[in-house]
């Protein structure tokens, strides 16, 4: 058997990436994961995932990344560190070529490359990142049960946010640079009845104030430049993200921030080329619901090369 060439190669190896892994191996397809850094992606760099099913006491994630590597293993899926430079995904031999020189070759290809939480560019803000600054409200708002934290965002996802965290903490502010939300106005009722929740208009966080953890934030008034300060015990960045998708430019169809078009089968515009987790166009982006789309990705994957086209 030629060692290059494979069923399915899959790029990035986060939860949705091991999941594909774990049901295209036990399948008897051969599979690669082509991970840049380290398993498991964003949900490594949590210290305490709390709502995935089956862990009552919840799980680091990096052990939980662990776990979902061994699984794949055992059924026979092979990892390796690289960095993909380049991917021709027309035909039915798709090319992967990686910054190593070496060059892979494969029926079908599986995009898990994740998306990245935009940050607020402060000092010290990513090693704040889990004592006290979070991007995800719904994976991390009980740790602040009858707490006091601070927002940050206008859109959509910081309104949800907000109405996540005013339900569990004490007492929230929801900090925007500009005097109205840019999210949904279906948002703004259910806002605006929060008892709890304070809107902070036309500012932004000037440095977030902290000992060992987060403490408080100073903030600056963009329209007359004066400065005050909150305590608070945490922050919640909620100001967009950034699909990892850049070397798929050009190859695939995708919306206009970036995001990968796939619908709830995972496939893509390109026949023989999935996508899976954070960087597809989807309503949740949480650890459950990629390892979701990976499954999915498996019987879809199996359909194509068993038959060579889509099988609905």
């Amino acid at each position: 058997m030629d060692h290059n060439k494979y069923d399915t190669i899959i790029i990035g190896g986060g939860p949705g990436g091991y999941s594909a892994a774990l049901y295209c191996a036990r399948a008897n397809l051969k599979t690669l994961i082509i991970e840049k850094l380290y398993p498991g992606g964003q949900m490594a760099t949590t210290s305490m995932i709390d709502n995935y099913p089956g862990f009552d006491m919840g799980i680091d994630g990096v052990e939980l990344a662990g776990k979902m590597k061994s699984g794949a293993d055992r059924f026979g899926a092979e990892t390796i560190f690289a960095e993909v430079t380049e991917v021709d995904m027309k035909g039915p031999e798709k090319i992967i070529r990686l910054a190593d020189g070496n060059v892979l070759y494969t029926k079908t290809i599986v995009i898990a490359t994740g998306a990245a939480p935009r940050n607020l560019g402060l000092p010290y803000e990513k090693q704040l990142t889990g004592s006290g600054i979070s991007y995800c409200a719904t994976c991390d708002g009980m740790f602040y049960k009858d707490k006091t934290v601070v927002i940050v965002g206008g859109g959509n996802s910081a309104a949800a946010d907000a109405l996540i965290l005013s339900k569990i903490c004490k007492k929230v502010y929801l900090v925007h640079r500009h005097d109205t939300l840019k999210a949904s106005p279906t948002y703004m009722a259910p806002l605006e009845n929060a008892s709890n929740l304070t809107f902070i208009w036309d500012s932004k966080i000037k440095e977030v104030l902290y000992d060992n953890k987060v403490t408080g934030v100073r903030l600056e008034n963009l329209k007359d430049r004066s400065v005050s300060e909150i305590d608070c015990d945490g922050v919640f960045v909620a100001i967009g993200r950034m699909p990892n998708t850049k070397i798929f430019y050009g190859k695939i169809e995708m919306n206009p921030e970036g995001y990968i078009v796939a619908d709830e089968t995972t496939r893509t515009s390109e026949p023989g080329v999935f996508a899976v987790g954070d960087l597809r166009e989807k309503p949740l982006r949480q650890v459950v619901t990629a390892t979701s789309d990976g499954a999915v990705a498996s019987k879809f994957i199996e359909d194509y090369i068993t038959h060579g086209f889509w099988k609905d």
